[in-house]
């Protein structure tokens, strides 16, 4: 997924022009350091699709890059951006010009062409329309890997997800009642519990005004807990709401990377803690994830039943504020660059 100037060597001298992206001006900064500019359009290497890009998922990997705390992994894009949506440029693989994709990039979302691997392409469904489908990528293959092939999470059992309205928990609401399982959600005030509610979660909770842990007990305890969270805030109670053989799913710490465990809690209960990124993965295990996925998950967007959760758009141009606007945390689903 490299970048590099015009060889002539997979497309054309005439294709191989310029296009606008987004620069971190200084190469890490505010979001005011966003700027767009006119850089190569990248070359596909063999193996490798070039998608005319429609819309870019924002992801809070986008900010944390631009800050200077989350670098993309060695031979990707310094440009922002890990998933995208739009049609086959160029061609390789099974991919067709003209077909409509959705892909996971290590990155150089934000910009009017990307280059990716072409196993790590998704076909867009005729039920979803490509700016909803530029959010599915992270969304889908991170809670297909946190919560079912890391955890098993099964029909009949319980789930509790944490940030349930943001792009990966609205996800895995949905993609949990896909499965069959009973969903306990947490939210961050009325608003969001409401939104969580309608996304089919059968329990939800407004973390401002009541402690999730009486809830998820009541209830009967939680076979399975995603959470992204963390710290001492959460986890002793991750820990507590678990039933005997519970698992729980780490995919971040914004509460803090600290926390204590009694071991022997995790013991006696026969836990399992699992955690995992998605981004610095090869892309041999990529590939493999994204066809498992493809499977056993992808059903479910061509039925409707996982549908991409939009709340706000914004243009490449306008980037500075969908990052003020992403860090504020106001959203329902996933804000979406659109070209």
């Amino acid at each position: 997924m490299g970048w590099r100037t015009v060889a002539g060597d997979t497309m054309s001298q005439a294709d191989a022009a310029t296009m606008r992206a987004v620069e971190i001006e200084g190469g890490v900064g505010p979001a005011d350091a966003l700027k767009v500019v006119q850089v190569a359009r990248p070359v596909p290497k063999p193996g490798e699709v070039l998608i005319k890009v429609a819309a870019v998922g924002m992801n809070r990997a986008d900010y944390i890059q631009r800050e200077g705390n989350y670098p993309p992994p060695p031979g990707a894009s310094h440009i922002l951006g890990i998933e995208v949506s739009g049609t086959i440029a160029h061609p390789a693989g099974e991919w067709k010009v003209g077909d409509r994709v959705c892909a996971l990039l290590g990155g150089g979302g934000y910009a009017e062409y990307a280059a990716v691997d072409a196993r790590h392409v998704f076909a867009v469904p005729d039920n979803v329309d490509l700016i909803e489908a530029a959010g599915l990528p992270e969304a889908v293959l991170t809670v297909f890997v946190n919560a079912f092939e890391g955890v098993d999470l099964k029909a009949g059992e319980t789930f509790l997800v944490h940030g349930a309205t943001s792009g990966i928990g609205s996800c895995a609401v949905l993609m949990a009642k896909a499965a069959g399982a009973r969903v306990i959600a947490t939210a961050r005030g009325p608003e969001k519990a409401a939104a969580a509610k309608a996304l089919g979660a059968d329990v939800v909770v407004d973390t401002r005004a009541e402690d999730f842990l009486p809830v998820a007990l009541k209830e009967g305890g939680c076979d399975v807990v995603m959470d992204m969270v963390g710290g001492d805030e959460f986890f002793p109670k991750n820990i507590e709401a678990l039933k005997t053989t519970g698992r729980l799913s780490v995919i971040a710490a914004l509460g803090g990377t600290k926390v204590e465990l009694d071991l022997m809690t995790l013991m006696f209960k026969r836990l399992t803690i699992y955690g995992s990124t998605l981004r610095a993965r090869s892309a041999d295990e990529k590939a493999r994830l994204i066809a498992e996925a493809k499977r056993r998950v992808w059903p479910w967007v061509v039925s409707g039943a996982v549908r991409p959760v939009v709340d706000r758009t914004f243009t490449l141009e306008q980037s500075p504020d969908a990052h003020r606007f992403l860090e504020a945390g106001q959203y329902v689903g996933k804000v979406v660059i659109t070209l």
